[in-house]
């Protein structure tokens, strides 16, 4: 009787001793489980027949600017933090999340074609066989190298709702973008940019609500990504919006300093359109 007594409270200890270390998170100080649990906040349902004006942009956004580097770092592997492409790929792989092939949202990549589109693959070399003078293969293998990613495309919606009277923005998709060089450009002189694939933003919200980003002035309030993308904390300036010429980008009627001036411009327009519904 005393055996089966002593046993029932070694099994309480050690019960609540593994609880305690559960409890206390990998640190040994608490666990964080209020963001990955957390799903997004729906959007307000607007009607079509309340949508007075409509536009849509793409923006571009550099990551390895001050303000936006939340999302490109970390560029290796954390236990607790993600990058925004280490998230994007993260949840094409386990969380059945589409990359599709533009941003139209129709035709989609394999995992081989993301994966060739990041440069990673097999590289083969020769060498001599010192013993026996013939020619042999050397293969490698070429990883995807995410640091790369260094720019993104956010293509947005603004829509005025005259039911609420606000004017409003939604982000349709993401697309990041690779900035390399070739292996042979030695000097780095000739620079390559390569859209990756697109993610359809309203598919990613729950993998990007489940996801915080790190927060430089307070890493106990943590925010999502979905938070960051849908309060627009990032930084970036205006690509391109919709037009009758194909959908051009600015860069391609307009060059240099021109192409942020515009950029405010389209900017400007749509502050100064919703400003002149009022009546003061």
């Amino acid at each position: 009787m005393k055996k089966i007594l002593f046993s029932l409270i070694g099994l309480f200890i050690f019960a609540a001793f593994t609880t305690n270390v559960e409890a206390q998170g990998v640190d040994g100080v608490y666990t964080k489980h209020i963001t990955s649990k957390r799903k997004p906040i729906p959007f307000q349902y607007i009607r079509e027949a309340d949508v007075m004006w409509s536009k849509v942009l793409i923006r571009r956004v550099n990551l390895t600017e001050k303000r936006n580097l939340s999302l490109y770092f970390p560029t290796e592997e954390m236990e607790d933090r993600k990058s925004l492409i280490q998230l994007m790929m993260w949840g094409i792989k386990n969380k059945s999340l589409t990359p599709f092939v533009t941003d139209e949202f129709i035709s989609q990549y394999t995992l081989n074609e993301i994966d060739q589109r990041f440069g990673a693959g097999i590289d083969t070399t020769y060498d001599i066989d010192p013993e026996t003078g013939e020619t042999i293969p050397i293969i490698t293998k070429k990883p995807a190298d995410i640091s790369e990613v260094k720019e993104l495309l956010i293509k947005e919606r603004w829509i005025f709702d005259r039911q609420r009277s606000v004017m409003e923005c939604r982000i349709i998709g993401l697309c990041p973008i690779r900035i390399f060089y070739r292996d042979d450009d030695l000097d780095q002189e000739d620079m390559r940019q390569k859209k990756l694939f697109w993610v359809f933003f309203p598919e990613a919200r729950n993998i990007f609500a489940s996801q915080p980003i790190y927060n430089e002035k307070n890493q106990s309030q943590e925010i999502s990504y979905d938070d960051y993308f849908v309060k627009r904390m990032f930084d970036g300036y205006i690509f391109s919006q919709s037009n009758v010429f194909n959908n051009r980008r600015i860069e391609e009627y307009k060059t240099g300093l021109d192409v942020l001036l515009e950029s405010e411009k389209v900017k400007d327009d749509i502050f100064s359109y919703e400003h002149e519904l009022w009546e003061f």
